[in-house]
């Protein structure tokens, strides 16, 4: 067929499917395979397997692995590594157990055809994550959990698949092993120490849309290519890049943005068209074996991985709805359960009726997948949103720069912090500013850029003393929180030990964890002391207050000075709280106002003007 024709029917279909699938409420992952299978040589043998829709469609399923790498909220991914590291090991051995007894004694293979169907059943690849990411709620604790276990899932099966080939390859010396574990090593500094670093690196230097794009796209097959010299799954390469990035590219920024615009719209569509057209409906009605085998697979599949997802449930304490997006994402499978049984078969472990029944298995597993995943994600992006709306409904921000024009930038942040209320302005200077301050009781950042946001590595936040008897106090930590979560940035509070306590008990709130670090600050004089701790990606998150509430300090008014002295070479942000303009919410504001604080006013600059003539003294009694 020509080309272009070809071209022409892949991009039609693409269009063309998800459009049919809205209509009749179908995900649009059942549908591609289906439109494969149709346009396939099993029916109308119009469009054939060729090299450039599998290369295409191979980069789409290293696009999913990278994606659901770099969405995960890493805060989340560390705290609960714990967890996904038991659930890998029930999500891998389950089926694993369940896989060769079924293929022992109901399929009668031996015992190492057994052990590699089990490990097969035990592995999973995140196919359906892009409905996840589509409805918001990829930083579920469940959706990371499951995540996670992924990378310990297809970890394990790779270890059996490697212990199976040594027993059906020649010995091979010690000196191959030792360049295989050399190999190993070398992905792994690359992707995981490497790779951010020059991402980092180059953002800060190049601003260019496209540039970005190509050097994220060229990590993604590079790890990709890494894995699969090292003797692992050029998916697994995919997932750890997409976690090794994952501080660079927060989920809504504009980089992100076209990362899943070119993932979701080409490269997942070819991928799942490639799968319909390895499909051959004819294998399936020439050899009834073929269709028992399938059905035992599926049975298995679908019974020990949902028996993982109750004992997650369980041990847990998840909802139904977050059971059942775990038992979505984890049981569908494709390009790892086609590597082993590809392999399998190319050795002589495993006969064609399996290589067929695994194809099989691979569509309806993804069409159970879609429909499961679909529903969960759903109900749980209505909670979610109905948690949000309870928390925000009331919240309004404007957002401003001073000199230069940073109002692109600043929408990206207001999208980043889930801000819904937003007005974006910009300012002259200082000046301007307090007006602005002064005339609005909305919620008020002021943000200076030195490098990028999304090259940011550690957010160092300065509260002043009764912060926490402020009326906004609750939506400027939730801002802060949530824009560590995006950006993968560390955090440490500067702050007086009584502010610690409400900050600590912040972190600590269920579903609103957040991992952070305390510095003592015992009141706002000691703010140079940030001076001499910030370092390079950081920036500075100052806290202030206007005045008459609970939190404000005469320094406040020297913030501009500050940050024009001390802070020029970083990024900073200045968080004025919501303030009420009237009635009785300002009396109880006040009620516990710390006493006055101009002595301390002067006794710090007393005490910079002694510091600035005693080098003067020492060099004229010399």
């Amino acid at each position: 067929m020509n080309a272009l024709l070809t071209l022409t029917l892949v991009i039609g279909i693409i269009w063309f499917v998800p459009i049919v699938c809205r209509k009749i409420h179908v995900p649009s992952i059942v549908g591609f395979i289906l439109a494969g299978i149709v346009m396939g040589p099993s029916v109308l043998n119009v469009l054939g397997s060729t090299s450039t829709i599998r290369i295409l469609g191979s980069l789409g399923m290293l696009y999913i692995m990278f994606q659901s790498g770099s969405e995960i909220d890493i805060n989340d991914f560390k705290q609960f590594k714990y967890r996904s590291l038991f659930f890998g090991l029930c999500t891998f051995f389950i089926p694993l157990v369940l896989g060769i007894a079924t293929s022992r004694y109901i399929l009668h293979y031996d015992w190492m055809s057994s052990l590699l169907l089990g490990a097969m059943y035990g592995s999973h690849t995140l196919m359906t994550y892009p409905i996840v990411s589509r409805y918001g709620v990829q930083k579920n604790m469940a959706v990371n959990i499951t995540v996670g276990a992924t990378m310990w899932a297809i970890t394990l099966s790779l270890i059996v698949l490697a212990i199976v080939e040594g027993f059906h390859t020649p010995t091979v010396g010690a000196t191959n092993y030792i360049l295989q574990a050399v190999l190993v090593i070398v992905f792994l500094l690359s992707v995981l120490w490497l790779f951010p670093r020059f991402a980092r690196m180059f953002f800060k230097r190049y601003r260019d849309p496209i540039s970005e794009f190509m050097v994220v796209m060229l990590m993604l097959v590079g790890s990709a290519l890494l894995a699969d010299l090292a003797g692992l799954e050029g998916i697994l390469g995919a997932f750890l890049c997409g976690v090794s990035l994952n501080r660079l590219l927060p989920n809504r920024s504009s980089l992100m943005s076209r990362v899943n615009f070119m993932g979701n719209s080409v490269f997942v569509p070819l991928f799942l068209i490639s799968v319909g057209l390895m499909i051959h409906v004819e294998a399936f009605w020439s050899s009834w074996t073929t269709i028992m085998i399938a059905v035992v697979m599926i049975v298995t599949k679908l019974l020990s991985k949902s028996i993982a997802a109750f004992i997650a449930q369980g041990v847990f304490r998840f909802s139904m709805h977050e059971r059942q997006i775990v038992f979505g994402l984890s049981h569908a499978t494709a390009a790892g359960t086609l590597a082993i049984v590809t392999i399998a078969y190319q050795m002589g472990i495993l006969p064609e009726e399996v290589l067929n029944a695994a194809v099989l298995m691979i569509l309806v597993l993804c069409t159970t997948s879609s429909f499961i995943t679909e529903h969960a994600a759903k109900e749980l992006a209505l909670q979610e949103s109905a948690l949000l709306e309870a928390y925000h409904e009331d919240d309004y921000w404007l957002l401003t720069s001073v000199g230069k024009d940073l109002r692109p930038v600043m929408r990206e942040i207001g999208e980043m912090a889930s801000l819904d209320n937003i007005e974006i302005a910009q300012s002259e200077d200082w000046q301007e500013v307090s007006e602005m301050v002064e005339h609005t009781s909305k919620s008020v950042i002021v943000y200076n850029e030195a490098q990028p946001i999304n090259t940011i590595n550690r957010l160092v936040v300065a509260v002043p003393r009764y912060a926490e008897k402020e009326r906004d106090f609750i939506t400027c930590f939730g801002l802060v929180r949530r824009l560590s979560g995006e950006l993968g940035a560390k955090v440490v509070f500067y702050a007086h030990p009584d502010t610690q306590v409400a900050l600590q008990a912040m972190c600590r709130r269920p579903g609103k964890y957040l991992r952070a670090s305390f510095r003592t600050m015992d009141g706002w004089e000691e703010i140079d002391i940030l001076s001499q701790t910030i370092v390079e990606n950081d920036m500075l998150v100052l806290l202030s207050s206007r005045k008459s509430t609970a939190s404000y300090h005469p320094l406040f008014e020297q913030i501009p000075t500050m940050l024009s002295e001390h802070f020029t070479d970083f990024s900073s942000m200045v968080v004025y709280p919501e303030q009420q303009t009237g009635g009785p919410d300002i009396d109880t504001l006040l009620t516990e106002t710390p006493p006055a604080s101009t002595t301390w006013s002067i006794i710090t600059r007393v005490k910079r003007l002694i510091l600035r003539v005693l080098p003067f003294l020492n060099r004229h009694a010399e």
